[in-house]
């Protein structure tokens, strides 16, 4: 049986394609640079958008890297956006800070260096070397140790040939700005009527006076870390039974208790490492890896957790002092029904409904409005508003038409509904159960995270303006003009009838395929609507698979290709009894049209080079 599709036959060289982005570059005290301005260096493109959980990972897995080789690689971000507020240059500079980015970035809104190098997911990696030729391609997290094999090969052949130059690179670090709070995620209300606000950018938290603007005080070194005094980038706030607060310390991929009383910090859920498939799902908190946990709420005896990272969410019990897997499947998508079997994408805001009946859910990647409830002895999820992946914009009116971009807050109203930080929309929005229907509470708030009630007020998390706005909830709603968007990815034209699926993955040099407790590859289909693939959805180890799409009688003719792969290498040392293991992992949405001028092979690059033909245009990639 064969784990892999064999690495193709070397072939002839590809030169890299020019790098153009009509945003223009940022990190570079506003120079512009071409290939061949970097003639003599390891280049290595990132291709991310700042919406893309998995693409804030691999900024994370890259930061040692770019540190390490700082001398011969040079890092480049090319910012190539899903959403359109993502496209706004403003908001890739916001980005850019956010998220502590230390290299230069092209910003890319038409996608046209995309494009030119067929990149098929965010987030993906190409390599290229110091003569200008592309040698790698890795799609996915979990690869920065096969680039540093890469890289290390690479400075010695090149230095031997004379091709390699090494020196300072071409970036430079943007002025600091001064202000008490710098991209704040999420507020919390003390007893004392005090905020607490994490400021995630500076890794802290911040105590602020009931007019939300005077500092009370600072809690954490400021200094991004995972000591008794230290977060990374912590997002959601909760206030516990016993006075405490819970902290989704997101970059540390962990849970951590503040006590306002004391000023102790504590870790209660989590081991710093990101959880990975085949990790346990459940067990002692401190011994049960996270992944990037983004929202807490308390809600049904325990504190629920938004696992951005991987699409679920989890509890966590404090009297047990235990954690698990409580809905989702890992699975990026929009699918409704029993917990276990529901599907998120990145869910990053959670409040418990005024009457404790539900649990609401900021969807953020589906733009979508969700809620988990009580059924029978166990939990169910729905969606509110949001149809899954693909559909975004601003549309007030009847939910089953309403529309909400990347929205990552919600607040439960004394009313029984609810309102939505519907964060690249700029808006504060709202949805009532008893209607049915969506409206616009506020507009012209920068990039909103989070909101909440303060008296007759509501007080919102203006992210991108580092600041607390407070508001007077209207009484009747804004009106604004109706926006619908899907998605820039073109679908890839694909022939009905059989399908051949290729995920090339080729193992790092010096590892191998780590079969020793059974297979080491993974791959799982599916396809909304369900009714796209007559047969090949589901599990399986082989990382190529015969698909048979729906015929043109069965009145399918587009949807979406859901694919799961991952495989795990160790180093190939017969003589080392613990070798060092790692694994790489990839999720694509595909969005396919069925036509008889279609394509019979589909070749999706988990790590290294198809061989195969040109596939068609893009995926969305997790």
């Amino acid at each position: 049986m064969n784990d892999a599709t064999p690495a193709p036959a070397r072939r002839a060289r590809v030169r890299a394609p020019e790098l153009i982005g009509k945003g223009g570059w940022l990190n570079t005290g506003d120079t512009a640079y071409t290939l061949a301005d970097l003639r003599g260096r390891i280049v290595i493109l990132d291709f991310w958008t700042f919406c893309c959980i998995n693409c804030l990972h691999v900024l994370d897995e890259l930061r040692e890297l770019e540190e390490k080789h700082r001398d011969t690689v040079v890092i480049i971000g090319v910012h190539s956006p899903k959403f359109v507020h993502e496209a706004e240059h403003r908001a890739v500079v916001d980005a850019v800070e956010r998220y502590q980015v230390h290299h230069p970035v092209l910003d890319d809104p038409e996608l046209a260096t995309w494009k030119q190098y067929a990149v098929r997911a965010w987030p993906t990696l190409v390599v290229i070397d110091p003569e200008g030729y592309v040698v790698a391609q890795h799609a996915g997290e979990g690869h920065a140790h096969a680039i540093e094999r890469l890289v290390t090969e690479l400075e010695a052949e090149h230095a031997g040939k004379g091709t390699l130059r090494r020196g300072d690179g071409p970036y430079v670090e943007p002025e600091a700005v001064a202000s008490d709070l710098r991209f704040p995620g999420k507020v919390l209300v003390l007893p004392d009527g005090n905020f607490l606000v994490s400021d995630s950018t500076r890794h802290q938290l911040v105590e602020l006076a009931p007019d939300g603007e005077r500092v009370v005080r600072r809690i954490g070194g400021g200094e991004r870390g995972f000591g008794a005094d230290a977060f990374s980038e912590p997002q959601g706030l909760a206030l516990l039974p016993d006075g405490k607060v819970i902290v989704a310390d997101t970059v540390n991929h962990a849970l951590r208790t503040y006590d306002p009383v004391s000023g102790a910090i504590e870790t209660v859920a989590g081991t710093g490492r990101q959880w990975w498939q085949g990790s346990p799902v459940s067990g002692p908190a401190p011994e049960v890896d996270l992944s990037s946990p983004w929202d807490v709420a308390w809600w049904a005896d325990r504190v629920w957790i938004a696992m951005a990272g991987v699409h679920q969410l989890w509890t966590y019990d404090p009297a047990a002092g235990t954690v698990e897997v409580a809905a989702g499947t890992t699975n990026e998508g929009l699918v409704d029904g029993a917990a276990a079997e529901a599907w998120f994408a990145q869910p990053s805001g959670l409040a418990p409904s005024a009457d404790g009946d539900r649990l609401w859910v900021a969807d953020s990647e589906n733009s979508a409005l969700r809620y988990v409830e009580r059924e029978g002895d166990g939990f169910v999820v729905r969606t509110a508003v949001g149809t899954g992946l693909f559909d975004f914009g601003h549309r007030d009116g009847a939910a089953e038409q309403a529309l909400f971009q990347h929205p990552l807050g919600v607040t439960a109203l004394p009313d029984g509904s609810v309102a939505v930080s519907d964060t690249y929309n700029h808006a504060l929005r709202r949805f009532d159960p008893a209607t049915g229907e969506v409206t616009t509470l506020a507009t012209d708030l920068r990039e909103p995270s989070d909101a909440v009630l303060v008296g007759e007020d509501i007080v919102v998390v203006e992210s991108a303006r580092h600041r607390l706005t407070r508001l007077r909830l209207p009484d009747e709603a804004v009106r604004v003009e109706s926006v619908a968007h899907r998605t820039r990815r073109a679908a890839t034209e694909v022939a009905p009838g059989a399908l051949r699926l290729d995920i090339v993955f080729s193992a790092p040099t010096g590892q191998k395929l780590d079969t020793r407790y059974g297979p080491s590859t993974r791959l799982l289909v599916s396809a909304t609507p369900p009714e796209l693939l007559a047969d090949g959805a589901g599990a399986g180890t082989d990382l190529s698979r015969e698909l048979v799409l729906a015929g043109p009688d069965s009145g399918v003719t587009e949807g979406v290709l859901h694919v799961s792969a991952m495989a795990a290498s160790c180093d190939d040392d017969p003589l080392n009894e613990y070798p060092a293991c790692h694994v790489h992992q990839q999720d694509w949405g595909v969005p396919v049209h069925v036509t008889e001028a279609g394509t019979s092979r589909l070749g999706l690059v988990l790590a290294g080079l198809d061989a195969g033909p040109d596939d068609g245009p893009d995926a969305e990639g997790a």
